[in-house]
């Protein structure tokens, strides 16, 4: 039943996913065809936010993805490598469309805050690269520490699975080891059975014998007085 839920959370955050793309594409529209300073960094801002929520979605994918059996996990690890592509570009774009020019904008306005906004944009923009450097290196080091959890989960259900084997074996080895203890002793009173039958036998011999002597005697003895 967690297997299916797992395959189920992972669609849901895919929906969301593409959702947050969505929203992302238009603010970085906007970030093109901005006619301001202010609304372009408005819209960066907004387009930011959304990169950053859609990079949470597909590490969120990842750790969903631990629910999953192996059979059905192939599949939804390439759909995750699609969604990973799809964030790099959103990076791109949202890198090329920081850079464009500003749509419309006044000349003389342009000339007379070139150097104030030159230097707030290059600050800016070196912000936005630092977050998404470190926002990069945090997913990195997450999706990193998820293989690695999924790996030792991985080694210890081989392992489980060879004690189980193993527990399997033993309990087989202990179960012949007793029906051979119980073979023996029936072996060895099937032994003295046959030893006292055969006492009982030579007895009964001897017994036999004796009456068969005695009865000869007898016989003898009663001829013997009949004629005499």
């Amino acid at each position: 039943m967690s297997s299916t839920n797992g395959a189920d959370q992972f669609s849901g955050y895919e929906q969301d996913f593409y959702a947050l793309k969505s929203d992302f594409e238009k603010a970085v529209e906007v970030v093109s065809l901005a006619p301001t300073a202010d609304k372009k960094k408005t819209a960066i801002q907004i387009a930011e936010h959304k990169l950053v929520q859609a990079n949470e979605t597909i590490d969120q994918m990842e750790r969903e993805l631990l629910d999953v059996p192996t059979s059905s996990r192939v599949k939804l690890q390439a759909r995750l490598r699609l969604l990973k592509m799809e964030g790099e570009k959103m990076k791109r774009d949202l890198r090329r469309a920081s850079f464009s020019p500003l749509v419309n904008q006044d000349r003389d306005e342009l000339v007379l805050n070139m150097d104030t906004e030159r230097d707030f944009d290059t600050s800016a923009i070196d912000q936005r690269q630092r977050l998404l450097y470190g926002t990069d290196r945090l997913g990195e080091s997450s999706r990193r520490l998820d293989a690695s959890h999924r790996l030792a989960l991985e080694t210890e259900n081989v392992g489980i699975n060879i004690l189980s084997t193993l527990k399997g074996q033993r309990e087989t080895l202990l179960r012949t080891r007793d029906t051979l203890g119980e073979a023996d002793s029936y072996i060895d009173k099937s032994s003295r059975t046959l030893k006292i039958m055969a006492r009982r036998m030579t007895t009964n011999k001897v017994i036999i014998g004796v009456i068969i002597l005695v009865l000869v005697a007898l016989i003898v003895l009663t001829i013997w007085s009949k004629l005499f």
